[in-house]
C-alpha cells in the first residue's frame, strides 16, 4: 500500500499542478426499479414530453390567488431567505479555501529600537554608528561602566508566509470538498424553494376546503335548526315524541360544534399562509377558484431516472458525496510531506533617509519540510474516516432517490385512483340527497315518522363533507406527485430545458 502511494506521490510531482489523490469517482447505480409500479392503483402514464419540472408553477396552478401567494412567498419566506443566505455563506467558505492554493503576499514596514548594555555594544566592536548614547560621566568624569548603546532601524519587505507548495494535492483536494460542499447548499436551497411552493399550494387547498365546509356546515345548521322547530311544534300538539325532539337537538348541537371547527380551522389556516408568505395577509387577494374547479394543470411522470437530473435533493446528497470522496484524497495526501515557504524581498536601513538608497537591499527565504513518521494512527484513522464517510454519504445517496422514487409512486397511486373515488362519492352525495328528498316527502304524507327525515339528513351531511375532504386529498397528492417529480422551481415552463447544478463560482 505504502508503495503504491509513493509511486503515486511521485507522478503528482511530476505532474504538479494538476494531480490529487482524489479518487476516480463512479456513481452509485440507482437503487430503484427502472420503471414506476403498475398496478390496480396506477393509471397508464402518457409520454412526458415536457417533464413535470419543467412545468412551470405558473402555469401548473390555475387558481389567481394561489399564484399570487406563492410569489409572496418566494419574496418573503424567512426559511427561504435563510437558505439562500447560507448558499452565500458558503461560497465565502470556498473562496476562502481555495486561496490557500496561491501565495499571500503582503508589504511590510517595520520601524525597530533596540538597547544595548553599554559592555555589549563596546566589547561586541559595534561602536556606536547608528546609535545613541544613553548618558555619561558627570563633569566629564568617565565612570567604570560604558555608556548604553540604542540601535534603530527601518525595514520595507514584500513576502509571503508560509505558503505550502502542494506537490500531493492536499489543497486541491480540500478545495474540491469546500466547492461540492457549496453546490450541495445551493440544491438545498433549490429544494427549499420547491417545497416551500407546495406548502403554500397544500395551505391554500386547505383553506379553500375549509371555507366550503364552513359554508356547508352553516347550511345545513340552518336546515337542522328548522327542522328541530318543526318538530318542537309537532311535539306540542302531540303527534311527536320528546324522543324526535332530543334526536333533533342532537343534530343542531354536532352542526353548532362543526361550524365552530371548521371556524377555527379557516383561523389556523390563514396563520399558516401568513408564516409561509411572510408577512401579513393580502387584502387585494383576486377571488379563487372553487375547490372543484380545475385548480392544476396536468402533467407527465417521466422515467425514474430523471429524478437523478430533477430532484434537488438527491443532487444535494450527491454532491456531499463528491465532498466525502475528495477529503479522502486530502487524508492521503496527509501521508506524505509538506513543502512550505516562507520568502521575503526588500529594502532596510538605520537611516529612513537611506531605506532605499544603493546596496540597501535585503531578502530572506524560509523553505520548511514536514515528513510525517511516527504519528500512531493519527494519519491511517483520518484515512479510514475519511473512507466510512464516503460510505454514509452513499448510502444517503441512494436513501434520497429510494425516498424519491416512493413519493413518486405514493402520487401515481393517488393519481390512478381519486377520479374514481371521487366519482363514487359523488354518487353517494347524490343518493343521499335523493334518500333525503324522499324520507322528508314521506314525512310530510303521514308515512314516515320524522327520525327517517333526521337521519337523511345527517347521512347527506356527512357525505357532502366527506366529498370535499377527499377533494382535498386529489388536490394535495398531485402537488405532492409535481414536487416530487421536481416541479416548481421555474416560474413559467421551459419546454425541453434540462435542470443542471448551479456553476462553480
Amino acid at each position: 500500500m505504502k508503495h503504491g502511494y509513493l509511486t503515486l506521490a511521485a507522478a503528482c510531482a511530476l505532474a504538479l499542478p494538476g494531480c490529487t489523490l482524489i479518487p476516480d469517482y463512479l456513481r452509485p447505480a440507482a437503487p430503484v426499479e427502472a420503471a414506476w409500479p403498475e398496478g390496480a392503483a396506477y393509471a397508464p402514464e402518457r409520454p412526458a414530453n415536457v417533464p413535470a419540472a419543467d412545468v412551470g408553477w405558473e402555469e401548473f396552478f390555475r387558481d389567481p390567488a394561489l399564484k399570487q401567494l406563492v410569489e409572496l412567498a418566494l419574496d418573503n419566506n424567512r426559511n427561504l431567505r435563510q437558505a439562500i443566505l447560507n448558499v452565500d455563506a458558503y461560497r465565502a467558505l470556498y473562496r476562502v479555501q481555495r486561496s490557500d492554493l496561491f501565495p499571500k503576499l503582503g508589504v511590510e514596514g517595520t520601524q525597530s529600537r533596540q538597547r544595548w548594555p553599554g559592555d555589549y555594544a563596546s566589547g561586541g566592536g559595534g561602536g556606536s554608528s547608528g546609535g545613541i548614547s544613553d548618558g555619561g560621566g558627570a563633569g566629564g568624569t568617565s565612570t567604570s561602566e560604558p555608556p548604553a548603546f540604542i540601535q534603530t532601524s527601518h525595514q520595507v519587505t514584500l513576502g509571503t508566509s508560509s505558503w505550502e507548495l502542494d506537490f500531493f494535492g492536499r489543497i486541491r483536494s480540500l478545495t474540491e470538498q469546500a466547492k461540492e460542499d457549496y453546490l450541495a447548499i445551493e440544491e438545498n436551497r433549490q429544494n427549499v424553494h420547491l417545497v416551500l411552493v407546495g406548502d403554500v399550494a397544500t395551505a391554500y387547498f386547505a383553506w379553500r376546503t375549509d371555507q366550503a365546509l364552513l359554508k356547508l356546515t352553516e347550511a345545513t345548521l340552518a336546515s337542522y335548526e328548522e327542522s328541530l322547530a318543526l318538530i318542537e311544534a309537532s311535539e306540542e300538539v302531540g303527534v311527536s315524541s320528546q324522543l324526535d325532539v332530543r334526536q333533533a337537538h342532537t343534530l343542531v348541537d354536532q352542526a353548532r360544534a362543526q361550524k365552530s371547527l371548521y371556524t377555527r380551522q379557516i383561523a389556523e389556516d390563514v396563520n399558516a399562509l401568513r408564516l409561509l408568505i411572510g408577512g401579513a395577509f393580502p387584502s387585494d387577494l383576486p377571488a379563487g377558484l372553487d375547490v372543484n374547479d380545475e385548480m392544476l394543470a396536468g402533467f407527465p411522470a417521466g422515467l425514474p431516472s430523471d429524478l437523478l437530473l430533477r430532484r434537488p435533493d438527491i443532487r444535494a446528497a450527491e454532491h456531499r458525496l463528491l465532498a466525502a470522496n475528495a477529503s479522502i484524497g486530502a487524508a492521503r495526501a496527509a501521508f506524505f510531506p509538506s513543502v512550505t515557504l516562507t520568502a521575503r524581498a526588500g529594502t532596510a536601513s538605520r537611516e529612513l533617509s537611506g531605506l532605499f538608497d544603493a546596496g540597501s537591499g535585503s531578502w530572506s527565504a524560509l523553505p520548511t519540510i514536514n515528513i510525517p513518521i511516527f504519528t500512531f494512527g493519527d494519519l491511517r484513522g483520518s484515512l479510514e474516516y475519511a473512507k466510512l464517510q464516503k460510505e454514509i454519504n452513499v448510502a444517503a445517496y441512494e436513501y434520497s432517490i429510494q425516498t424519491a422514487f416512493r413519493e413518486v409512486a405514493d402520487g401515481l397511486a393517488a393519481r390512478g385512483t381519486y377520479d374514481t373515488q371521487l366519482k363514487a362519492q359523488g354518487d353517494l352525495v347524490d343518493n343521499n340527497q335523493a334518500y333525503y328528498e324522499l324520507a322528508r316527502q314521506r314525512y310530510e304524507e303521514g308515512v314516515d315518522s320524522y327520525l327517517s327525515v333526521l337521519d337523511a339528513q345527517r347521512e347527506l351531511f356527512s357525505a357532502q363533507q366527506q366529498l370535499l375532504n377527499d377533494r382535498l386529498l386529489q388536490l394535495n397528492g398531485e402537488v405532492g406527485l409535481y414536487r416530487a417529480l421536481g416541479g416548481g422551481w421555474e416560474r413559467n415552463s421551459v419546454a425541453g430545458a434540462t435542470t443542471t447544478a448551479a456553476a462553480t463560482p
